[in-house]
């Protein structure tokens, strides 16, 4: 398994309200998605001018606080969903994984509280 993008990630319910706050340290936008899979998560994508790069996640499927979280992108998801699995991360989705024609997520978290946002993009 390889990580090809290790970047911090912020999720919410209120996305606009963290974007205004990022948008103010001098980051801008650079990329969204909406109704992203069937847990409807919108993904945005922010970087400023020295290439730091920070996603913020809008999603009802997690608890009412907001969670900091690593961004993981790998090349074989099922090899890193199970390493991270057989070091006690439990899935807060669930069973379920965000799936759509592009990319597999699913928000990892460790027994100690450290949350890891797994994600493979699916290159055709």
């Amino acid at each position: 398994m390889k990580i090809t993008t290790f970047n911090p990630q912020i999720v919410t319910r209120d996305a606009e309200a963290m974007v205004e706050l990022f948008e103010a340290l001098g980051f801008e936008r650079r990329h969204q998605q909406e109704e992203i899979g069937a847990l409807d998560v919108t993904g945005i994508r922010m970087k400023d001018a020295n290439g730091f790069c920070l996603d913020i996640s809008q999603t009802d499927a997690l608890p009412d606080e907001d969670r900091i979280a690593i961004r993981m992108n790998v090349d074989d998801f099922d090899e890193a969903y199970r390493m991270l699995r057989d070091r006690g991360f439990l899935n807060l989705y669930g069973r379920d994984k965000v799936e759509t024609e592009t990319a597999r997520s699913a928000m990892m978290l460790s027994p100690s509280g450290i949350a890891i946002n797994l994600v493979q993009h699916i290159r055709k």
